[in-house]
């Protein structure tokens, strides 16, 4: 009784240190990731940046924002300013994501190659609890203003344009309005824009958030165990899984570096376009895969935000209608757009291969398994498409008129397709992964890096090199371990020739080979100098006599 109890409680403890580790790395990731880009940003400059930071954290896993404006300049009340915004940091995101799932995963390992269901959720509801715990109290702290003063902003010596048609402001460029007959009065302008977290529904989505990053760990951690019933997942699902994944990832530092690169060359503000593209480079990254997928998007964007796109939307949405926007219709005002489809279906094709390098091939045909390979990135993409369609909807609606700026009625709305996207998703996975598996298959790269779990009798049993205990849980027949060293066959005593001398027999190494192993028998034990006669031929003990 006393030794389960104590199992228990060490099972209990090692449950709720991973689910401690794992939240708790995730979210001092993002905070940190939230805190950097605002200040590169210069956000610091104008309010607090703990609560920012925190608000921001909040909006990366699904949390909701309540704005308020108060504007104090040329008698406008707090009534003549809101703003409405939809969109998430995915920088911040998928920070805490890759962590949070990559910490799970390895705390899984340590249940072998098979975890109980009821485990398995005891993990997940831990790792709920604390997050949701944390994340309550950012939605308490996520709470603040940012003041706009323009006393501060160096405005009231600011000469005018020539003619009196505009003021150039450093990063805005000439924002126009007819400013210089009010320079005197704005140097007194107040604007304060605050914000508070939604706890109600930051939760929710606090709780979606996570539990869908779990759902795809599992999904994609190939060396992670999974319940009985579910050995499926290590030979169809995991290998495309991880290897959509993989790519996905890979395009979000490709445009990282390109932000870095470009504030390095030749950006008169370097500071803020890495921390622009420190928390929204997977914005831009996975609007633009489905986009290059030729997953339709429709769009509108008013006032000031046109400045905010980068070309040619500005072009195609200046109309201020709702557009359909597509790679051809951009093409026609930029061509080099098509580049764009280029590049997603190179990384499609990427996907392709690596699924055929971690699937396990058996003993199929090419061609056979290079269909299988084709289901699974299609089912995998078709899944995968939708989610980056979802997650980069952007809706922005501003009303705010501060410092001569009117930006009354600037608004901004980008979404793709979600059916369009799963049919088209299914297509391109199928097709890339079809295409991948069979240059795998040529190449000979066909389920060489297929993880240990995923592997059948078909495939070897075990994987090349593979030691304990990976080669102990693989499903299949014994498979003994290799030797130390390579046999000889003069020391084998079964493949001596009968009547030959051991000690004279020819050796390659040149040393005599011992005699065989022979059991010794009772006359060759001797006690003293004399020979210890067989039990028969012992005489009788003497009679003991009485008293």
């Amino acid at each position: 009784m006393t030794l389960t109890s104590g199992r228990r409680a060490g099972r209990a403890a090692e449950l709720l240190l991973a689910a401690t580790a794992a939240v708790s790395w995730a979210f001092l990731a993002m905070a940190g990731v939230a805190a950097l880009g605002l200040h590169l940003l210069g956000a610091d400059a104008v309010g607090a940046l703990g609560p920012m930071t925190g608000a921001l954290v909040v909006l990366a896993v699904g949390g909701s924002l309540t704005p308020s404006g108060s504007v104090e300049a040329f008698g406008l009340t707090g009534a003549g300013a809101h703003t409405t915004i939809d969109i998430a940091p995915l920088g911040v995101s998928l920070t805490g994501a890759l962590l949070l799932g990559w910490v799970f995963a390895r705390s899984l390992r340590r249940a072998g190659p098979e975890i109980g269901g009821g485990e398995l959720a005891a993990r997940v509801g831990a790792v709920m609890l604390l997050f949701l715990g944390i994340l309550g109290g950012l939605a308490w702290a996520g709470s603040s203003s940012v003041t706009l003063d323009g006393s501060g902003l160096g405005l009231g010596g600011q000469d005018a344009s020539p003619g009196g048609s505009g003021l150039d402001i450093p990063g805005l460029g000439d924002i126009g309005g007819g400013l210089p007959d009010r320079l005197a009065g704005l140097a007194n302008a107040k604007a304060a824009v605050g914000f508070s977290v939604r706890t109600g529904p930051s939760l929710l989505g606090g709780a979606v958030w996570v539990l869908l990053v779990l759902l795809i760990t599992l999904l994609a951690a190939r060396r992670a165990p999974v319940p009985r019933g579910w050995a499926v997942a290590h030979r169809a699902v995991r290998p495309a899984a991880s290897a959509l994944c993989a790519v996905l990832v890979l395009a979000v530092v490709a445009g990282l570096a390109a932000g870095a690169g470009a504030a390095a060359t030749g950006d008169d503000h370097p500071g803020r376009v890495i921390g622009g593209a420190l928390l929204g480079a997977p914005n831009g990254v996975w609007l633009g895969v489905p986009l290059g997928l030729f997953v339709p998007l429709r769009g509108t964007a008013t006032g000031s935000l046109l400045q905010v796109l980068p070309d040619p939307l500005p072009g195609l949405l200046g109309a201020g209608t709702e557009q359909t926007i597509s790679v051809g219709r951009l093409a026609d005002l930029e061509p080099l757009v098509w580049l764009l489809s280029v590049g997603c279906a190179l990384m499609m094709l990427t996907a392709g291969v690596l699924t055929g390098a971690r699937t396990p091939r058996g003993a199929a045909r090419p061609l056979a398994f290079a269909g299988r390979c084709g289901l699974c990135l299609g089912a995998a993409t078709a899944v995968a498409l939708p989610l980056l369609v979802v997650a980069t909807r952007v809706q922005v609606d501003a009303s705010l008129s501060v410092l001569g700026i009117d930006a009354v009625g600037a608004g901004l709305e980008l979404g793709g397709s979600v059916p369009a996207a799963l049919a088209l998703g299914a297509v391109w996975g199928f097709g890339a992964g079809a295409l991948g598996g069979l240059l795998a298959s040529v190449a000979g790269a066909a389920g060489r890096r297929a993880a240990p779990y995923g592997r059948g009798p078909g495939d070897g049993g075990a994987p090349p090199g593979g030691t304990y205990p990976a080669q102990a849980h693989v499903p299949g027949p014994y498979n003994p371990s290799p030797g130390y060293r390579p046999a000889r066959d003069e020391t084998n005593p079964y493949l001596r020739p009968p009547g030959e001398n051991p000690f004279t027999a020819p050796t390659q190494t040149g040393h005599p080979v011992p005699p065989p192993y022979r059991p010794r028998r009772s006359s060759d034990y001797r006690y003293g100098s004399s020979p210890v006669p067989p039990p028969d031929e012992r005489p009788p003990p003497p009679p003991r006599g009485r008293g």
